[in-house]
């Protein structure tokens, strides 16, 4: 898909989500603002697999932030970039999900969640050796579940290079950008992380001494075309 057109039914605003500092990549993100239009999960997994987003959110309460996020393949109790993006659109304080309330704040350009590790999927964390070898990569390295990739670009400066393989069974070879293995990768090094993703993303994180984690980043529209 282009940066800049996507062709989805009427009544789903199709964001990107952690957007680099030339306004470029960020991971797209299908919402679906009247979660009624779709009642049920099957329904729900149905637009979701013909969308083909990383993830995509239904609103089921705009006031309350009660929302729902879906994969092309799986429902998700939490994940990142749906939050960011949902947070960001809807200019909420307070999300509600399966695994608790989620806070969310502006700041300037860049929308934050608040969350706690274990609410994320598990993710297999791999260190690298050097940027060059996580940016050599031309797909998922052999194995099973979800991993992040990653290697100090700047260790003093908590400047990090990393990229996402789902490696599950849907059409989602490579995530853009991954909110939750960044939220992960924070907590386990116990410090704040500039973290370039992808073909250019960026996610900023921030830990806190209750154990949550804070995760930003910017966000945008991107432009659509109604598909009837």
């Amino acid at each position: 898909m282009s940066e800049s057109d996507f062709e989805v039914p009427a009544g789903i605003d199709v964001l990107r989500v952690f957007r680099g500092p030339d306004g470029r990549h960020g991971n797209v993100l299908g919402v679906v603002r009247d979660g009624r239009s779709h009642p049920d999960r099957a329904s729900r997994q149905a637009l979701a697999a013909r969308l083909g987003f990383s993830e995509t959110v239904f609103v089921d309460d705009p006031e309350r932030g009660h929302v729902d996020i879906y994969t092309p393949g799986l429902r998700l109790p939490f994940a990142g970039h749906p939050l960011v993006g949902a947070a960001w659109l809807l200019d909420l304080e307070v999300l509600e999900l399966p695994v608790g309330e989620v806070f969310a704040r502006q700041d300037g350009e860049f929308t934050w969640i608040t969350a706690r590790p274990e609410w994320a999927s598990p993710h297999t964390l791999e260190r690298y050796g050097s940027a060059a070898e996580i940016e050599a990569l031309t797909g998922p390295p052999p194995g099973e579940g979800r991993l992040y990739v990653w290697a100090w670009e700047d260790e003093a400066a908590g400047r990090v290079r990393a990229r996402a393989f789902p490696r599950r069974d849907d059409t989602i070879v490579e995530d853009e950008a991954t909110g939750a293995a960044a939220l992960l990768l924070s907590a386990e090094l116990g410090r704040a992380l500039n973290i370039t993703q992808g073909r250019g993303s960026q996610i900023l994180t921030a830990p806190a001494p209750d154990g949550t984690v804070e995760v930003g980043g910017r966000v945008s529209l991107a432009a659509v075309r109604a598909r009837r």
